[in-house]
């Protein structure tokens, strides 16, 4: 799957300190979005990120974190369910998703 996200805007985190290196990101993630580099995870592109929160859920170190359902991929999901434009203008002055 190569679906792209909004940009710059996914709530996925990585603390590369605190990864062990042991791939399961890479192994659940359904999009792509880590590679392991130098025995450590890397974010290889973001914006695929989807927020399922798969990775987080299986990092045993806990180097992972992210807002699942919460983000712009949530507002894209929901257009294509609904039919509508996807929007997620966090900018203030409407209702952020």
């Amino acid at each position: 799957m190569k679906h792209m996200y909004l940009k710059n805007v996914a709530t996925l985190r990585l603390s590369v300190e605190k990864c062990l290196g042991c791939g399961r990101c890479v192994e659940v993630c359904p999009h792509e979005v880590f590679n392991i580099n130098e025995k450590k995870a890397l974010i290889k592109e973001k914006d695929r990120c989807m927020e399922c929160s798969a990775c987080a859920m299986n990092c045993p170190a806990n180097a992972i974190a992210v807002d699942s359902g919460v983000g712009c991929a949530a507002a894209v999901i929901m257009g294509w369910i609904t039919g509508r434009e996807p929007s997620c203008d966090c900018s203030g002055g409407a209702e952020c998703c």
